[in-house]
């Protein structure tokens, strides 16, 4: 019996380390061949020599275990290193079938202490990331599609975060991004489905060496027996859904945002709207519009908005 993702090849980015290494180790063991993206250069071990860079272990771990794997440690908010990681998996592995993206840092703090760069290094490494590399394989895929006349194989899983669904107060950069990423990944959809291309967001909750200080204080309940479980935030409870959304099984599976974690997966509905005012005049006033919204609005319960913030409460049952 083949496995799902035979004969087929993927990127994933930041995928040195937690998150995105078990995806990739997930893709793998589901018959992939991974190109292993994670910025960074070689480190120097004791004797002064060379070490493998995190993306370089990940890909030898792969191919010691009988899979294809490749690294690549360029920066994939770098329009042309993005452009050369996508070369990089035609080169090795034929074509593209499997996108996703990962790659992401945190510089949290509240929206009035924030400074520019830590605004502009979050925004560029997530959403103009995910971006590139979008582009380039969209770029790919509809070219290969135009070639055949016909559909090809195309998956692009991208990371977005509750962060965005929930509004957190201390990650105004990390949220904007995310967001921004649902947007591109739900036009993306709309744009590639007629190329034979899905395109799914996730919002994954997982311990990793980037989230460490926001779940320092987790702890799952003591006295059941949880010392012998797998911690409800280890990135592998997430690296199954990913390569579920990247198999043939997900191909009606598009444009859609699921949260994951901890043996849990949920499925976000799109927005609807709650309410709806026409002006009984050519054009609203501020009378009209005080007569109409502020009473609408006087009996929602204080701190309501937008965000959703009960997915934060959701867990395996």
């Amino acid at each position: 019996m083949s496995l799902p993702l035979e004969g087929r090849s993927a990127i994933v980015t930041g995928a040195g380390r937690g998150l995105g290494r078990a995806e990739a180790l997930e893709l793998a063991r589901l018959g992939a061949a991974v190109v292993v993206n994670d910025f960074g250069q070689p480190g120097r071990d004791g004797s002064g020599a060379a070490s493998a860079t995190p993306a370089e272990e990940v890909a030898a771990g792969i191919r010691a275990a009988g899979g294809r794997a490749v690294a690549h440690t360029g920066d994939v908010a770098d329009h042309q290193q993005a452009r050369e990681l996508l070369e990089l998996a035609v080169a090795e592995f034929g074509q593209l079938d499997i996108l996703v993206n990962n790659a992401g840092i945190l510089r949290d703090r509240m929206v009035f202490s924030m400074s520019e760069d830590e605004w502009d290094s979050v925004i560029r490494v997530h959403l103009k990331g995910h971006f590139n590399t979008t582009h380039f394989a969209a770029a790919h895929w509809r070219a290969r599609s135009k070639a055949a006349d016909a559909p090809v194989y195309g998956r692009i899983v991208n990371t977005s975060s509750e962060a965005f669904l929930a509004g957190s107060a201390g990650q105004p950069n990390y949220a904007a991004a995310k967001g921004g990423i649902v947007g591109l990944t739900t036009s993306t959809a709309l744009a590639l489905a007629k190329y034979g291309v899905t395109a799914n967001v996730i919002c994954p909750r997982a311990r990793t060496r980037m989230t460490a200080d926001v779940f320092a204080g987790f702890q799952e309940p003591a006295g059941d027996g949880s010392e012998d479980r797998l911690d409800p935030l280890a990135p592998e409870h997430v690296a199954p859904l990913v390569g579920y959304l990247a198999s043939p099984a997900a191909a009606q599976v598009n444009g859609q945002l699921l949260v994951v974690h901890g043996g849990m997966v949920a499925v976000v509905e799109r927005p609807r709207v709650a309410a709806k005012f026409d002006t009984k005049q050519d054009a609203f006033t501020y009378d009209e519009l005080d007569a109409l919204l502020t009473p609408h609005y006087a009996d929602r319960p204080t701190g309501e908005t937008f965000a959703a913030a009960e997915v934060l409460g959701l867990k395996h049952e």
